[in-house]
């Protein structure tokens, strides 16, 4: 007899299994959704509070805006100042929000708010225009000492990021020499150190950082050094000189331009509010990733209606599993294969208690009408026509009794299809015939024992989860299923039977 190679059908297998995987994995890593239900992540909501003086007369007010921050994306950001118009411009790269209002007088309040959550990745962007060096200008002596300061980190020093660290070194000293301190006389630090990276011939910039701490009212932003290095603009902590920037640092202004521009007002300021917040993480993925990459696979752009039915429709895989172990593997007889899986389908509606009641109910006042039945000589087609006229009226009983009772029955047995319930008592009334009533419970506890445990797995939070957010994942389970296919070794129940044997053989 010739033999049947089995490596397409592991071949199958192992690209089923290889496929939900990298899908599923792909979907976490592009797209954040969690695979444990309940994950939460933090939030910062922060809020920036203009306040300026209006002259009684036009006002046009223009704050600088985060881009892309580095270590942060924005989920959403809404203006909240009455009376006034609110637009974003975005210009060369830049964003700013403008207010305009015809005409105010008096103290002016405009407010600002922007929810923002963590990214992985800390650094900033890659440039692909390298920019150049800005112009310096220096006054008589200054000019000799910036030279001879430059001069100094450039020996102890061999590249655009050692220099800059020795540059701040010799700033920050608290023994400054002649030429640093000549420098630092009439100027802060961070305008030394900027204007000194470009005179080296290192494009630098002032950006301005907020830190964050959560609850805190009316902050400032602190500034901070970039330079153009390695196709990217690298940042340092002009106070401490330290390279990479901390993860409680926003970098909200980037560049020289001016962060606050009020016409038409006196005594402009500008102040931060923060506060840290938990959120979901499914709901920060859905919202921060719809439409992008592997989100058009999911049924998140579905509307909410269809939503519920696939949530229900995605489960059935795990019960097929169970329903194919049970029989393969441990042998438990059962009144064929869909019933279990659709009863307990029925039970994920309501609790399963009023489940196995309308269930067993309802089957067992039709096995004694189809006993009736059986005694007109009626032809199939038609007997089984009969008995699901009337399992529409014991469900539509069963829900009234069950409404009388204080019982939300109806949804209950209502789910149940007519179809397979009225062919299930006329398999059990011709299984009672021809076996008896004992293989009768033999079978119908074998579907409800099955149904339970389906039931089980299925209502775990975590079934739920990744079935819907990831059903990639039934192709793992489809592979599990082919592979017990397979199996044509004893089963679990039939080792009882086969115990005395096996002791034989010992003795």
């Amino acid at each position: 007899m010739r033999m049947v190679s089995r490596v397409p059908f592991y071949t199958i297998v192992a690209l089923l299994i290889f496929t939900g995987l990298c899908t599923a994995l792909l979907r976490h890593v592009q797209l954040g959704i969690p695979f444990l239900p309940g994950q939460q992540e933090k939030v910062w909501l922060i809020e920036a509070r203009v306040d300026f003086n209006s002259q009684n007369a036009p006002v046009l007010a223009s704050l600088d805006l985060p881009d892309n921050p580095p270590g942060y994306a924005i989920l959403n950001e809404v203006a909240a100042s009455p009376g006034y118009g609110f637009s974003i411009i975005e210009n060369d790269g830049r964003r700013r929000g403008e207010w305009s209002k015809n005409t105010t007088s008096g103290a002016q309040t405009l407010y600002y708010k922007a929810q923002l959550i963590r990214s992985k990745d800390l650094d900033t962007d890659l440039v692909d225009v390298m920019p150049t060096p800005q112009a310096v200008f220096w006054d008589g002596p200054e000019a000799t000492a910036a030279e001879y300061v430059i001069e100094m980190a450039q020996n102890k020093s061999s590249s655009p990021e050692s220099f800059t660290r020795e540059l701040m070194r010799l700033l920050l000293n608290p023994e400054p020499g002649q030429n640093t301190g000549l420098l630092l006389a009439n100027q802060s630090p961070v305008i030394v150190m900027d204007k000194l990276l470009n005179q080296a011939g290192i494009p630098a910039r002032i950006s301005m950082g907020l830190q964050l701490e959560d609850a805190r009212r009316r902050q400032s932003l602190t500034p901070v050094i970039e330079i153009f290095a390695k196709d990217r603009w690298l940042v340092f902590d002009p106070s401490t000189g330290q390279q990479g920037l901390s993860e409680d640092i926003l970098l909200w202004q980037r560049g020289s331009n001016s962060l606050l521009d009020v016409v038409g007002g006196v005594n402009s300021r500008v102040s931060f509010s923060m506060i840290e917040q938990t959120l979901p993480a499914l709901e920060l993925s859905q919202s921060q990733f719809a439409g992008q990459g592997f989100a058009w696979l999911g049924v998140h752009t579905l509307p909410i209606e269809e939503q519920s039915m696939f949530k229900l429709l995605f489960l059935l895989p795990l019960g097929a599993m169970v329903v194919v172990f049970m029989r393969i593997i441990v042998g438990l007889k059962t009144s064929g294969t869909f019933m279990p899986i659709l009863i307990a389908l029925a039970f994920l509606q309501t609790s399963l208690v009023l489940g196995l009641v309308s269930f067993i109910s309802i089957v067992a006042m039709g096995l004694v009408i189809r006993t009736y039945l059986s005694r007109l000589n009626l032809l199939l087609v038609s007997r089984i026509a009969t008995l699901v006229v009337l399992v529409v009226f014991l469900v539509s009983f069963l829900s009234l009794v069950g409404y009388q009772l204080g019982f939300s029955t109806g949804m209950t047995i209502t789910f149940f299809p007519m179809i397979i319930i009225a062919w299930t008592i006329e398999r059990m009334s011709i299984l009672w015939e021809e076996e008896g009533p004992r293989e009768v419970v033999t079978q119908g506890g074998g579907s409800l024992f099955v149904a339970v445990l389906a039931y089980l797995l299925m209502q775990l939070p975590l079934s739920g989860h990744l079935s819907f957010n990831f059903p990639e994942l039934n192709l793992i389970i489809l592979a599990i299923i082919m592979l017990m296919g397979q199996y044509t070794g004893y089963k679990l129940s039939e080792l009882r039977r086969f115990r005395a044997m096996v002791e034989e053989d010992k003795a």
